[in-house]
């Protein structure tokens, strides 16, 4: 298989996204996982821009080993200049020089001619591989460019020594088939051009960034310019996760590989949504929230049956734990069955069907239906024999600097089970001496606390989950008295969990 290169500018084009920014700490922490998850070249800033660019460059230059650093330069000396000071300490350095070459951008921003970009061209390359062995030339607006010009710039290039050819879709203009023609033109009109690497920059204007790259990679196109979750200016850059991934999922068809250990693409994904605060959208490929999940009943119960009936790809391929069956309104049986296994709880036949009549009910009022629901519903479906426990009496010692003391009274049928014990609070003692009372060992999952009605002396809510030997399941209760409250939900808990064997 032929080797793609994996280029990313999230540290780049990909800060230019606006609330992007990050210090440089932040940055340098991305560009080491850039270089653990295997990207072979990072392009870690414009240090013409601000003296932070050009710091965090050099700091980037300095500790990254393995992966290229490149830098960004417009077509003069200063910039040049100024991205070689950056970056001469890198073990791979590349200096990364542009100029637009679309009639828009001749004309409304650089204000030159046909010619003057042609000899910007051949200046600024000709200075920079003096500076550094590796040079990328990028035609800017490439795509919007007209065609027998973009040959004789990238023409002008390859002359001058550029290493790497560069040609970005800068606003998202294209389409799949013409990037396929431009990039086969350049191949066949412009000399000495399969002594280069060409690359792709697309961006998603048009949400065709990554078609767009995949059609210049089978063009021809053996670099590819991607950030981490598709970040950049406006609707932001190629996604690297889903490039990446389309390569390594069908490499039957496009027959590419990359250097990328997959199974970091997740945690780095996170790991930049955290930095920037960028939230990932939940249907985002490989990396959403929704990307291994599913809720059909139809696929839960192909999925349970055989994972690829509706997976291309594992989730730990890409740094997930697991796939994902989310309870609602479209699960069936199986879905909710599977969730109970996953939660150990066992319940008899018979009191599965009410739970799971009680289960449909509640699935057409939410979207989604939480373990906590279930525990919920476990409480509901097991009918009014579920106070098989009742608090009858609670006396708590307290005093500040010892252990709290509690006593309790519990109530079986028409048996009183008493049992006193210590604890690190009034709550834990209190949840002791009901095990002392009824000489059992439990273990508390999960414990929370609401207040359901306003003022001083509002009533809580505690809501417990226990596991008592190889099942789970649920208490509330409620009192002004939270330590009250917390006790009626532990022998609720209790009552569900014998009951439900």
């Amino acid at each position: 298989m032929e080797h793609v290169h994996i280029f990313d500018t999230t540290l780049r084009d990909g800060e230019q996204s606006p609330g992007a920014s990050m210090s440089l700490s932040q940055k340098l922490e991305i560009a080491v996982q850039l270089e653990t998850l295997g990207v072979d070249i990072i392009e870690a800033g414009f240090p013409i821009s601000s003296p932070h660019q050009f710091d965090a460059c050099k700091k980037i230059s300095e500790t990254i080993q393995q992966s290229t650093i490149a830098a960004l330069a417009r077509a003069v000396e200063k910039d040049i200049d100024t991205a070689y000071e950056a970056i001469k300490k890198a073990k791979n350095p590349r200096i990364h020089t542009f100029i637009g070459t679309s009639p828009i951008h001749m004309k409304y921003k650089l204000n030159k001619t046909e010619a003057e970009v042609l000899e910007g061209i051949t200046h600024s390359v000709t200075y920079a591989r003096n500076l550094v062995p590796e040079v990328e030339f990028s035609a800017e607006d490439a795509t919007r460019t007209d065609r027998e010009f973009l040959c004789r710039a990238v023409d002008t290039a390859v002359k001058a020594g550029a290493t790497i050819i560069n040609i970005p879709d800068t606003v998202g203009y294209t389409v799949p088939s013409e990037y396929i023609d431009i990039i086969t033109m350049l191949k066949e009109r412009v000399p000495g051009l399969d002594n280069t690497i060409i690359s792709t920059h697309c961006h998603d204007d048009l949400g065709l960034a990554v078609a767009n790259s995949l059609s210049g990679i089978e063009a021809g196109a053996r670099q590819v310019e991607v950030t981490i979750n598709g970040i950049g200016e406006r609707a932001g850059n190629t996604a690297l996760e889903e490039v990446v991934m389309s390569l390594y999922v069908r490499k039957d068809t496009l027959k590419k590989s990359t250097n990328i250990r997959t199974q970091y693409l997740y945690p780095t994904s996170r790991l930049l949504s955290s930095i920037i605060g960028f939230p990932i959208a939940r249907n985002k490929a490989i990396v959403g929230e929704n990307a291994f999940a599913h809720e059909a009943g139809i696929h839960q119960d192909g999925m349970l049956k055989h994972r690829e009936t509706y997976e291309i790809m594992t989730p730990k391929t890409v740094g997930r734990s697991d796939s994902k069956i989310v309870l609602g309104r479209h699960s069936g049986r199986h879905g909710l069955k599977h969730r109970l296994e996953q939660l150990e709880i066992k319940i008899a036949d018979e009191k599965f069907e009410v739970l799971y009549e009680n289960f449909t009910q509640l699935a057409d009022k939410k979207k989604e239906i939480f373990d906590e629901d279930i525990y919920s519903l476990l409480s509901t479906s097991v009918g009014a024999d579920a106070a098989m426990f009742e608090l009858e009496s609670l006396d708590l010692t307290i005093k500040t600097g010892s252990l709290a003391v509690a006593s309790v009274s519990v109530k079986s049928q028409s048996e009183i089970h008493k049992g006193t014990a210590t604890g690190d609070g009034p709550v834990d003692a209190a949840l002791r001496a009901i095990e002392e009372a009824l000489a059992i060992r439990s273990k508390l999952v999960d414990f929370d606390i609401q207040s359901i009605t306003p003022g001083k002396n509002s009533v809580g809510e505690v809501s417990v989950v226990i596991a008592l030997e190889d099942k789970h399941s649920a208490g509330r209760g409620s009192s002004t008295d939270i330590v009250e409250a917390s006790a009626i939900a532990y022998l609720n808990a209790i009552s569900h969990s014998m009951l439900l064997s």
